[in-house]
């Protein structure tokens, strides 16, 4: 197939969908890590294509949801100093910390700008020589590579008041979280697209070799998806587990070699804390020594509430695939787009946002 609309082509999708209930008739959980592939399966209704024994699981696979409130806060002091400017994606902006957010911080005065792209924090620190401009640096894979290289780009300049706060997450360490804590079972895993391109196939390998758990790697279309949980379920009915690429027009198994390079460039591995999970070793990057001009928790001091979470929000049970949207007291209620009281209500790739969105059964 050569165009997006033969991904979604109706037939192709009743096709597959029908041969699903050949593979197996036992109970299965598939969890699909990526917040656009549960877009994807909402959007296009793909739940109700399932044959009942197989369920969905949502995962952390959204960066703004599993963003910790500790780190946010780190933001919000931030973007409180009057001699910083906070530049952030927009997602950001409406995600409640352990007190406030950087939207209420931007109405109280607080010089916090929304940027589609890191280059524009280069940009605005070039633009205001007497500022310390602050890039605050959520995402996965997808993400860190064009961070990188802003990093580059301004050592290259010889820039002094660019700083980026890292909270760079990397997928594969917190399935293997996920796993360990036994909480919900999980028969496969439906991996990223957007992150696989980055990093390739071989760092899910330990999933299948230690774990005994299939993954594929799908890409965001209907066809694409359901291709994906057709590839996972043919490994269970076989009881193999390996690592399977659908999404092959945009991930090879090695990923994005310069990519990976700046990336090592500029960032090491480190303990990451992800909402919900807690701390997961070597899930997160930061900044190296040789950048560390460019680390604004090294070079600013920042002081910070002592975190806490909102009083009945469960967005942490949500990431973990524990329950599902409704089954939290305040969807839909005191928490909705307009006024989220978690990040799993805020951003577009949301488990709870694509719930309230698209509808949902339980």
């Amino acid at each position: 197939m050569r165009f997006i609309e033969e991904y979604r082509d109706g037939e192709l999708v009743q096709g597959i969908a029908r041969r699903l209930s050949t593979y197996t008739d036992k109970k299965v959980n598939l969890m699909e890590v990526c917040g656009t592939h549960t877009v994807t399966i909402f959007r296009h209704g793909l739940r109700s294509l399932l044959p009942p024994n197989v369920n969905m699981l949502s995962g952390p696979g959204c960066p703004v949801c599993v963003t910790a409130n500790a780190d946010l806060d780190k933001a919000i002091a931030l973007a409180s100093m009057p001699e910083v400017v906070l530049a952030t994606f927009g997602d950001m902006l409406k995600v409640p910390g352990s007190y406030s957010s950087l939207q209420k911080v931007k109405a109280e005065g607080g010089n916090v700008r929304l940027v589609y792209s890191p280059l524009e924090a280069l940009k605005l620190a070039q633009g205001n020589p007497t500022k310390k401009v602050v890039f605050f640096a959520v995402g996965f894979a997808t993400t860190a590579p064009t961070i990188a290289c802003t990093v580059l780009e301004a050592k290259r300049r010889g820039m002094e008041n660019l700083f980026i706060v890292s909270v760079h997450k990397l997928v594969p360490p917190a399935l293997g979280a996920l796993l360990d804590a036994k909480e919900v079972r999980i028969d496969g895993f439906l991996c990223p697209g957007h992150v696989s391109a980055i990093i390739g196939s071989h760092p899910y390998e330990f999933v299948a070799r230690d774990y005994g758990i299939p993954c594929v790697i799908g890409g965001f279309e209907p066809v694409d998806v359901l291709q994906a949980i057709e590839m996972l379920l043919k490994q269970i009915a076989r009881k193999e587990a390996k690592v399977d690429i659908q999404y092959r027009r945009g991930v090879p198994p090695e990923g994005n070699k310069v990519a990976l390079e700046y990336m090592a460039q500029v960032f090491e591995l480190a303990e990451a804390e992800w909402r919900g999970i807690g701390i997961i070793p070597s899930s997160g990057l930061k900044v190296r020594e040789s950048f560390a001009q460019y680390d604004a928790e090294r070079m600013i001091e920042i002081h910070t509430p002592k975190p806490r979470e909102h009083p009945g929000c469960r967005c942490g049970d949500v990431l973990r695939g524990a329950i599902t949207p409704p089954r939290c007291s305040l969807f839909g209620r005191a928490c909705n787009p307009d006024h989220p009281v978690g990040p799993c209500m805020v951003s577009f790739e949301g488990t709870c946002s694509a719930w309230y969105q698209y509808g949902g059964a339980e």
